[in-house]
C-alpha cells in the first residue's frame, strides 16, 4: 500500500509538475505574443508619426520658400518704388529749374499760343504764370503781335504755365510738376523693365 500511495503522490506530483509546466509555456507564449502585438503598435504608431512629421516637415518647407519669394517680391517691389520716388523727385527738380527760366517759358507759351490760336482770330486764352513771368510775358507777346491773350499772375502756377482756351473748358498744364509727371508716366514702363 506504501507503494500505492507512493505511486500515487508521484503521479500527482508528476500531473501537477506538468500542468504547471504547461500553464507556464502558455502564460510565457501569451506573454511573447502580447509583447509582439505592443512591439508591432509601436513601430505602427513611430511610422505613421514619422509619416505625419514628414508631412509637416514638407509642408513647413513649402511655406518656409513661399515666405521667402513674397519676401524677396516686396522688397523688389520696395526698392522699384524708392527708385521711382527718388527718380521722380530728381525730375520734378530738373522740370522745375528748366520752367522756371523765364526766357524759356517765354518762348514755350509764345509757341503754344500760337498754335492754339492758329486759324482762329477769334479764340481768346488765358495764360497763367508766376508774378515773375507776367510783365515779361506780356511784354513778349505784344511785341509778336499776338492778340486774344491774356496774361493773368497765378503764384500757384510755380514753374511753368498753364493755358486755358475756350472760356476756361480746354486747359493745357505746362507747369513742373504736370510736366515732370507727363515725362515720368513715359519712363515707368522703360524703368520698369530695366529693374525686372
Amino acid at each position: 500500500m506504501t507503494e500505492d500511495l507512493q505511486f500515487l503522490l508521484e503521479k500527482i506530483n508528476a500531473d501537477g509538475v506538468e500542468k504547471a509546466k504547461a500553464e507556464a509555456e502558455r502564460i510565457i507564449g501569451a506573454a511573447h505574443a502580447r509583447a509582439r502585438a505592443i512591439l508591432d503598435a509601436a513601430k505602427h504608431e513611430a511610422e505613421e508619426t514619422r509619416a505625419a512629421a514628414k508631412l509637416d516637415a514638407d509642408a513647413f518647407e513649402r511655406r518656409a520658400e513661399e515666405s521667402v519669394r513674397q519676401a524677396a517680391r516686396n522688397t523688389l517691389l520696395s526698392v522699384e518704388e524708392d527708385v521711382k520716388a527718388m527718380l521722380t523727385t530728381l525730375l520734378l527738380e530738373e522740370v522745375n529749374a528748366v520752367m522756371n527760366d523765364p526766357n524759356l517759358v517765354a518762348t514755350l507759351v509764345e509757341d503754344a499760343v500760337r498754335a492754339y490760336l492758329a486759324g482762329n482770330d477769334n479764340s481768346v486764352a488765358d495764360i497763367a504764370v508766376s508774378a515773375a513771368l507776367v510783365d515779361m510775358l506780356r511784354a513778349k507777346l505784344a511785341k509778336a503781335a499776338i492778340k486774344g491773350v491774356t496774361v493773368v499772375m497765378d503764384e500757384r502756377t510755380g514753374s511753368g504755365f498753364k493755358i486755358s482756351i475756350e472760356g476756361g473748358r480746354v486747359e493745357h498744364d505746362f507747369r513742373g510738376p504736370a510736366v515732370a509727371a507727363a515725362l515720368a508716366r513715359g519712363l515707368r514702363p522703360r524703368l520698369a523693365t530695366l529693374l525686372s
